[in-house]
């Protein structure tokens, strides 16, 4: 998006094209991922479920992608997926925002990398990492 201001120098006008600095505009955290040991995943559901007493979502009308699991807290949800080993961990937050082409601007306009998730219905997402390599996911519901 860009903003025009006229200026003059030395009698004459011209005009300068200012690009207006943008923000991302967060709506609310949306979920939370954790991570697991591969092969944990049924002391997670005991856990999480049975101890904590969290409502385990499970008939969403599609796939839940990666073969995490999936609980209710309060109004957001926490994702729970089993993790090998390896330098940079899936986990992350989740914000809604209200436009995933204005933060897809925005992140790139400043040199950062995003990366479009599998798809889930009623909602568009994308993940980047921050300068300290933790990722954080962005979605924009449809």
């Amino acid at each position: 998006m860009a903003n025009s201001k006229v200026c003059t120098n030395y009698g004459s006008s011209f005009e300068l094209q200012i690009q207006q600095i943008m923000n991302i505009e967060f709506k609310r955290l949306d979920h939370v991922m954790i991570c697991i040991p591969e092969g944990a995943e049924q002391d997670a559901r005991q856990f999480y479920g049975n101890v904590l007493g969290l409502e385990e979502l499970t008939d969403l009308g599609y796939p839940i992608p990666n073969r995490a699991i999936w609980f209710q807290i309060g109004d957001i949800q926490l994702h729970i997926r089993a993790e090998g080993i390896q330098q940079l961990s899936q986990r992350h937050p989740a914000f809604e925002v209200t436009s995933l082409a204005d933060a897809e601007y925005q992140l790139k306009s400043h040199g950062i990398a995003v990366k479009y998730l599998s798809k889930i219905p009623d909602r568009n997402r994308f993940s980047f990492r921050d300068p300290f390599g933790n990722r954080i996911e962005l979605i924009e519901m449809l």
